[in-house]
C-alpha cells in the first residue's frame, strides 16, 4: 500500500512480542491480531526492510510547565517532549514496511494498536501523581511520533482499537482519552495481569470514564468535612502539646476521606466487619476521626496523668488499637477493629489477616464476603520489609485467603531521612505487589476526587475478583519523622517546596468554591465546630475527676482470663478409655476404594493394635487423639506450618493421598456429625508471615486450639519480631490474650547447628509476669494432656512446646491408653525407680531427649544410686512440684542440671539465676553441659557422638 508509513523497529519488536504470545496461546492476543497471525501460515504479509525513518513529536513541548512542577491535579497532562533523535542516530535505524493481505490489519492499524498498548502499559509513568510535582522521565513510546505518526495524522479517523467511545475516531481523540485515563491524577499498573477477564474489566471501567468519577454535592461536602477533621485535629495537637511526638498525618490528610469512602463502600457491599492495620504515622488521627476513639482519652494519654496505671506495662499512644461500630450513610453497621501495632511497622499485616480469617470462620463466611482486611502501609516499609512479600504470598492460598484485602500505601516519598533512590531498587514502592496479578492504583493525594474514584474502583475489583488491590497514595510528610525532628538537614530542597504548600483542604475548598459546591461561610462553620468539639474534649481530659474507660475482656473473650497461673485452676484432661479406643479406631478408617500408600498400611495396622490396647501409643498417635477428642467435644482445631499434614519427620500423616488418583482424605474430619472443624494446612516456606497469621487467628479464637509448627524449632529465629513484639508482650502492652501454641522440634541428634536447637534460652529470657508457658514434655501422655489443658482451662496464655524428633519413634517414649484416660499434665516428673539397693548419691535434673540417654546409661551401669528428675514445664515455675519430687532425697545431696545444649544456651543459666548454687536452698547445684559455644551444635555426626558421650560420662562420674 503506497500510503503506508514505515514502522519504527521498536513497534516491530512489539508486534513480534505479540506474535510470540500468540504462538503460546492464540486467545491471549486481541482478535484483530489473532486473525492477522492466523494468515501468516498462508503466505500472508511480506516483511522487508525499508529506508531510514526519522520520527517527529506530534505534541508541542511548549505546553510543559516552566518550573518543572505538575499543573493542578485535575488539569490535563503536560505536553509530551520531542523524542526525535539525531540525524546520525536515526540514519542507522532500519524500518519496516508491511504489506498485509486483504483481511489483515494494516501497518497503520498495527501502529495505532501499539500506541494504545503503550499508554495502557506505561501511561502511569507520566501520570501527575506527585503533589510536589517532581519531574518524571518521558517514555518515548508515549509519543505518537515514536510509531511514525505526523501532526497531520492526529486528525485522521481510525478504528478505536478497543478504546471506549465511538468505533471510528481521530487519532487525537484516542490519545486524549488514553492520556486522560492513564496520565492525570491517577496512574494504573494492570497490564501485568495474566487474567484477561480481570484486565478487560479494569480497562473498560477506566477508559469509559476516563478514570474520573462523578460526585454529588453532598459527597463533595463529606470529603471536605473529613479533610477538615483531619487537618484541624493535627493543628490542635501541635498547638496544645508542644514538642510531643504524635507522628502526625500532615501532608497526608486525604487518608481520612479515603478510609471513610472505603468503609462506606464496604457497607454498601454488605460487609459487616473490617480489620484495619497500620503503622504509627497518622494513627492518632485515624483513631479520632475514623475509629471513634474519644479525643479526651487521646489527650489524657498526651498528658500522661496516670503513671501509676502503667508501671512496667502499657504502650505509647500511637501504638494502641481500638474497636467501634461505624454506621454508614445508608444506616449499615460496620464493626471496625484497628489492631494494636508495635514499632516493627509491617509485621502487623499477617496478624490482621489472621484475625480476619478467624472472624470469617467463626461467622461461617465461607464465601469471604462479609469481612474485610484493610491494611495501611508506609512507602519505605512496604518496599523494604520482607514481611510484605511473605504476607502477600498468603493472599490466594486456601489456608490463608480472606477474599482479598484492600492495601493503602501512604506514600510520603521518604523513609525517615532516606529518599526513594536510596531505599529501593524499583520505580515504585509497590512493585513487589505485582506478584499478585492485581491492579496497583497510583493516585495524587492532593486530588481528593481522584482518590474517591480510585477507592470505588478498587473496592469493586476486590469484591468482583476476591483478590487484593492496592492504592498507592502519593503525598508528603509536612514535618520530620516525628515532631522533634528537623527534616531539612537531609532534604532541604524537598522541604522548601513543602513549606510553600497549603494543606490539601485549602486546595480542595478552593475547587468547591469555584464550582459553587458550598460557600466560604459554610466551610468555616465546619472547621469552627470541629475546633469547639476538640476544646471541650481537652477540658474534659484535664479534669481531676477524669475516669478512664475500663478495658475488660468482653464479647467472645468473656469468661477467659490472663494474669498469674496461680489463679488458673487445673481442669481434668483425661478422656474415658473406651472413647479413646473408639476415636483411634475411626482414625484408621478410609473410604472404600481408597488406595493407601503401601508403607502406611502397616502404620495403620499398628494404630489398630494401639486401639485394642495391644501396643503402647507413640507421640503422633497421642497428638491425633488430643485433636480428635477436642474436636469431638466441639473445639475447633487449626494447625499450620511447613509440611504439617504429613509431618516433617513423616510421623503425622493426618492427610492421606490416594496413590492411584491423588485424592485426599482426612480421617480427623470424619469423627462424627457433631464434631468441630479440624484444619491441618501446609504453609508456604515462611515463618514470620505464617506465625503472625496464626497469632492473629488466635486473637479471635479463644475457644479453639490454634497451632503453628516449625519445620525445625531453629526456624523460629526468622519470626523473632512476631514472638518478641506480639506473642510474649501483648498482654502487658495492650491487655490482649492469646492461646496460640508453638510446636518447635528440638533435640541434639547430630544434625548440625540449624536442626538442633529451638533456642529454649531465648524464650526463658522473655518469661515474666506469667506471660507465656514454656514446656518440654517427654512422653506422649504428657503431650496429650498439655494440648488438652491449653484449651480446657479458661486461662489463656501462649504455649511454647519443645517437641521431639528422634523421640517420635523411640521405643521407650511411649504411653498407655490408661495414662491418657486417667492422668494429667505434670509440671515435674519424679524419678521412676521404685526400689534401690543403695542411697542416692546424686540427683540429675533434665528435660527432653537427654532423659532417655541418661536413663539408658543408668541401666547400663546399674547406677540405682542416681535419681533422674524431669522438668516438664519451665515457666510459669511452680516450686511446689519440684519440692515434692526432691522430697525423698536427703538435704545436701548434690544436684546437677544436665542439658544437651552448650553452657550458654538451653535452660542452665535461667535455672542458675533462679536457684544460685543451692537448689531450693538445700541441694548443692551445678550444671553439666556442652562447653560454651557461639553455635548451637556441631555439624559433624561423629563429633556429636563424642560430645554426647562426654556429657553422659560427666553426669555419672
Amino acid at each position: 500500500m503506497g500510503d503506508e508509513r514505515p514502522m519504527n523497529p521498536d513497534a516491530l519488536a512489539f508486534a513480534e512480542g505479540l506474535y510470540a504470545e500468540y504462538l503460546k496461546d492464540p486467545a491471549s492476543v486481541p482478535p484483530d491480531w489473532r486473525r492477522y497471525f492466523e494468515e501468516l501460515g498462508d503466505g500472508g504479509p511480506e516483511v522487508r526492510l525499508g529506508p531510514s525513518f526519522k520520527p517527529r513529536s506530534v505534541f508541542d513541548p511548549a505546553g510543559a510547565p516552566a518550573n518543572g512542577r505538575a499543573a493542578a491535579a485535575s488539569a490535563a497532562p503536560a505536553a509530551v517532549p520531542s523524542t526525535a533523535a539525531s540525524p546520525a542516530a536515526v540514519a542507522a535505524r532500519p524500518v519496516v514496511e508491511v504489506r498485509p493481505s486483504a483481511a489483515a490489519p494494516t501497518a497503520v492499524d498495527a501502529r495505532v494498536e501499539a500506541l494504545v498498548r503503550a499508554y495502557r502499559v506505561r501511561g502511569h509513568m507520566i501520570a501527575q501523581i506527585d503533589p510536589l510535582g517532581m519531574p518524571r522521565p518521558m517514555p518515548p513510546e508515549l509519543d505518537p511520533a515514536f510509531f511514525g505518526f505526523s501532526e497531520a495524522d492526529l486528525d485522521r479517523p481510525f478504528p478505536n482499537h478497543g478504546v471506549a467511545g465511538p468505533p471510528i475516531v481521530t487519532l487525537r481523540q484516542i490519545v486524549e482519552r488514553l492520556r486522560n485515563t492513564y496520565c492525570r491524577s491517577i496512574g494504573v499498573q494492570y497490564m501485568h495481569i495474566d487474567d484477561l477477564e480481570a484486565k478487560l474489566w479494569l480497562q473498560e471501567r477506566m477508559e469509559s470514564s476516563e478514570n474520573q468519577g462523578q460526585l454529588t454535592a453532598a459527597e463533595q461536602v463529606r470529603i471536605l468535612t473529613r479533610l477538615t477533621d483531619a487537618v484541624i485535629f493535627e493543628e490542635f495537637i501541635q498547638k496544645k502539646f508542644l514538642g510531643a511526638k504524635s507522628f502526625s498525618l500532615e501532608g497526608s490528610e486525604t487518608l481520612i476521606p479515603l478510609l471513610d469512602l472505603a468503609i462506606e463502600q464496604a457497607g454498601a457491599e454488605g460487609i459487616n466487619e473490617i480489620v484495619l492495620a497500620m503503622a504509627h504515622r497518622g494513627r492518632l488521627n485515624v483513631l479520632a476521626n475514623i475509629m471513634g476513639k474519644s479525643p479526651r482519652a487521646i489527650f489524657r494519654e498526651f498528658e500522661d496523668a496516670d503513671p501509676q496505671l502503667h508501671l512496667g506495662s502499657g504502650d505509647v499512644k500511637y501504638h494502641l488499637g481500638h474497636s467501634t461500630d461505624y454506621v454508614t450513610g445508608s444506616g449499615h453497621k460496620v464493626h471496625l477493629t484497628l489492631c494494636f501495632n508495635p514499632g516493627h511497622l509491617e509485621f502487623i499485616n499477617p496478624v490482621a489477616l489472621g484475625r480476619t480469617r478467624a472472624k470469617q470462620d467463626r461467622a461461617g463466611d465461607v464465601e469471604r464476603t462479609r469481612h474485610m482486611a484493610l491494611l495501611i502501609h508506609g512507602d519505605a516499609a512496604f518496599a523494604g520489609e520482607g514481611i510484605i512479600q511473605e504476607t502477600l504470598n498468603l493472599s490466594q492460598l486456601r489456608a490463608y485467603t480472606v477474599g482479598g484485602a484492600l492495601h493503602v500505601v501512604v506514600n510520603n516519598q521518604l523513609g525517615f531521612t532516606v529518599p526513594p533512590e536510596e531505599g529501593r531498587s524499583s520505580p515504585y514502592a509497590t512493585d513487589v505487589a505485582k506478584m499478585l496479578q492485581v491492579p496497583i492504583f497510583h493516585v495524587n493525594g492532593e486530588d481528593p476526587e481522584a482518590v474517591a474514584h480510585v477507592v470505588r474502583l478498587a473496592m469493586e475489583f476486590r469484591r468482583t475478583f476476591k483478590r487484593d488491590v492496592f492504592i498507592d497514595m502519593y503525598c508528603y510528610r509536612r514535618r520530620g519523622h516525628n515532631e522533634t525532628d528537623e527534616p531539612s538537614f537531609t532534604q532541604p530542597v524537598m522541604y522548601r517546596e513543602i513549606e510553600r504548600r497549603k494543606p490539601v483542604r485549602e486546595g480542595y475548598l478552593s475547587r468547591l468554591l469555584k464550582t459553587g459546591g458550598l460557600t466560604r461561610e459554610e466551610a468555616d462553620q465546619i472547621a469552627m465546630r470541629r475546633r469547639e468539639e476538640l476544646e471541650l474534649e481537652l477540658s474534659a481530659a484535664r479534669r481531676e475527676d477524669f475516669v478512664p474507660l475500663a478495658d475488660t475482656l468482653g464479647g467472645i473473650w468473656s469468661g477467659y482470663r490472663g494474669g498469674p497461673e496461680s489463679l488458673a485452676a487445673d481442669v481434668p484432661t483425661g478422656v474415658p478409655k473406651a472413647k479413646l479406643q473408639q476415636l483411634l479406631t475411626s482414625l484408621t478408617r478410609v473410604p472404600q476404594g481408597f488406595h493407601l500408600h503401601p508403607k502406611l498400611v502397616r502404620w495403620f495396622d499398628l494404630r489398630r493394635e494401639m486401639a485394642r490396647d495391644e501396643r503402647p501409643l507413640d507421640w503422633a498417635t497421642a497428638e491425633a487423639l488430643a485433636f480428635a477428642s477436642l474436636a469431638s467435644e466441639g473445639v475447633r482445631i487449626r494447625m499450620s506450618g511447613q509440611d504439617v499434614p504429613r509431618g516433617t519427620f513423616s510421623q503425622r500423616h493426618a492427610v492421606l493421598h490416594d496413590v492411584e488418583d491423588g485424592r485426599r482424605y482426612v480421617p480427623l474430619e470424619h469423627l462424627g456429625a457433631a464434631q468441630a472443624p479440624v484444619e491441618l494446612w501446609n504453609s508456604p516456606l515462611s515463618e514470620a508471615g505464617v506465625l503472625g497469621f496464626e497469632y492473629g487467628y488466635s486473637l479471635d479464637t479463644p475457644d479453639g486450639l490454634v497451632i503453628w509448627e516449625a519445620q525445625f524449632g531453629d526456624f523460629c529465629n526468622v519470626a523473632q519480631p512476631i514472638i518478641d513484639q506480639f506473642i510474649v508482650s501483648a498482654e502487658s502492652k495492650w491487655r490482649r490474650l492469646s492461646g496460640l501454641v508453638m510446636l518447635l522440634p528440638h533435640g541434639f541428634e547430630g544434625m548440625g547447628p540449624e536442626h538442633s536447637s529451638a533456642r529454649l534460652e531465648r524464650f526463658l529470657a522473655l518469661c515474666a509476669e506469667d506471660n507465656i508457658q514454656v514446656c518440654q514434655p517427654t512422653t506422649p501422655a504428657q503431650y496429650f494432656h498439655l494440648l488438652r489443658r491449653q484449651v480446657l482451662r479458661r486461662w489463656r496464655k501462649p504455649l511454647i512446646v519443645m517437641t521431639p524428633k528422634s523421640l517420635l519413634r523411640h521405643p521407650k517414649a511411649t504411653s498407655t491408653l490408661d495414662e491418657l484416660a486417667e492422668g494429667r499434665f505434670e509440671r515435674v516428673l519424679p524419678d521412676r525407680l521404685a526400689t534401690r539397693s543403695r542411697p542416692v548419691s546424686r540427683i540429675l535434673l533434665c528435660s527432653g531427649k537427654v532423659y532417655y540417654d541418661l536413663e539408658q546409661r543408668r541401666e547400663e551401669q546399674k547406677r540405682d544410686d542416681v535419681a533422674i528428675i524431669r522438668i516438664e514445664q519451665f515457666y510459669p515455675w511452680q516450686e511446689e512440684a519440684l519440692r515434692a519430687a526432691l522430697a525423698p532425697y536427703p538435704e545436701k545431696t548434690p544436684a546437677f542440671w544436665v542439658q544437651e545444649e552448650p553452657e550458654n544456651m538451653g535452660a542452665w543459666r535461667h535455672l542458675r539465676a533462679r536457684f544460685g548454687s543451692l537448689l531450693l536452698g538445700v541441694y548443692p547445684f551445678a550444671g553439666i553441659t556442652r562447653r560454651e559455644s557461639a553455635s548451637p551444635a556441631t555439624g559433624s555426626a561423629n563429633a556429636h557422638k563424642l560430645e554426647q558421650k562426654e556429657l553422659l560420662d560427666k553426669a555419672f562420674e
